[in-house]
């Protein structure tokens, strides 16, 4: 562990130097990827400054145990035991940090919500988890953006569909999803018994923009005389010109100018299109088995958790977590769940790493 320390400080201190840089500030691409790899490496260097601290304080302390003056053996004596509990514990924060990191954390999100089997009530249940999960971006300062809505008469939604921007939502909010299980009295109940209905959430990081680099090697460029009217310049030059991208495929061909380069240069562009395109399409199925994955197919037993309004008890089946304060959990007061879950994911990943 201590080698990583030292060559997460080292990088740390490489990168502060490269933001110094004139070069790197003109690249403004490059400059935000070092600023957010300098503010990662933040949080890890300044607990292993104070590991380090603390370690030196306890030798000096343990040193002290031999020191001829009494008071400065109570002293340090006393002082040891608190020392060496801050050891621990920044130690073990320091593993935390060291553990391997999701590339989407950092990433806004795509809010799913879907009422599943108990037609109505799942329907007002899903107005009520789109309402607790806004409250809590609300106290997170992130920013909700509603993308889509089927409404129904009762006030409820059959689907609602969100952008959620802002610091590290996806790293909050991941473990979202699945299927959500309410149990309650329905107003339109008249005798009084608990009916159990169900919700499916998915959380889907944004997809980014992606910048198309084509190398040129992956290219074919076919030169042919133009056909059609253009006057005889057009019919006697090769200044036609069609692309073939060899690893997707893509052909594009372009004869509107007299330029060779001209046509040359449209082609590129008409031919980045498409290929972004096809990536775009490449995502959103990616994206569309992912939700699949995530959500399941709504039904009351597929659930991560539970919401008992009788008992004012929400349950997370997958942790053993059991609260007894649903109204705040419904206000959006659900950083208790969210932590215990990324607590015992976190272990999980020390429990594996440990294992090998």
């Amino acid at each position: 562990m201590f080698a990583n320390l030292e060559e997460v400080v080292e990088r740390f201190r490489e990168v502060e130097s490269l933001l110094a840089d004139p070069k790197v500030i003109a690249d403004q691409k490059n400059y935000r990827e070092l600023s957010k790899e300098h503010a990662d490496l933040t949080g890890v260097v300044t607990v292993f400054e104070k590991y380090k601290q603390v370690c030196n304080e306890i030798e000096g302390n343990r040193e002290l145990l031999q020191d001829s003056d009494p008071e400065m053996k109570e002293l340090a004596k006393a002082e040891l035991p608190e020392l060496e509990d801050e050891q621990a514990s920044l130690e073990e924060e320091l593993r935390i940090l060291l553990l391997p990191k999701d590339p989407n954390d950092d990433k806004n999100i795509i809010l799913e919500i879907r009422a599943g089997t108990g037609g109505d009530e799942a329907a007002l249940f899903a107005a009520d988890l789109f309402r607790m999960y806004s409250r809590y971006a609300d106290r997170q300062r992130w920013k909700v953006e509603m993308m889509s809505a089927s409404e129904t008469d009762g006030g409820g939604f059959k689907e609602v569909v969100a952008l959620i921007s802002g610091e590290r939502v996806y790293s909050r909010l991941k473990f979202e999803s699945g299927t959500h299980r309410v149990q309650r009295v329905p107003d339109t109940e008249t005798q009084g018994r608990i009916h159990t209905s169900a919700c499916t959430v998915a959380v889907l990081p944004e997809a980014e923009d992606v910048d198309i680099e084509i190398n040129p090697a992956d290219l074919r460029i076919d030169l042919y005389r133009a056909s059609g009217a253009g006057g005889q310049h057009v019919n006697k030059t090769e200044s036609a010109v069609r692309l073939t991208h060899i690893p997707t495929g893509v052909v594009v061909a372009c004869q509107d100018e007299k330029s060779q380069h001209k046509n040359k240069a449209k082609a590129l562009k008409v031919l980045k299109s498409r290929i972004y395109d096809q990536m775009l399409a490449e995502q959103q199925a990616e994206m569309a088995a992912d939700r699949k994955n995530q959500v399941g197919s709504g039904d009351r037993s597929e659930r991560i958790r539970t919401y008992n309004y009788p008992q004012g008890r929400c349950t997370d089946h997958r942790i053993g977590l059991t609260l007894y304060k649903l109204d705040a959990i419904m206000q959006g007061d659900v950083d208790e769940i969210i932590d215990a879950l990324i607590t015992d994911q976190q272990a999980a990943q020390m429990s594996q790493q440990e294992s090998r």
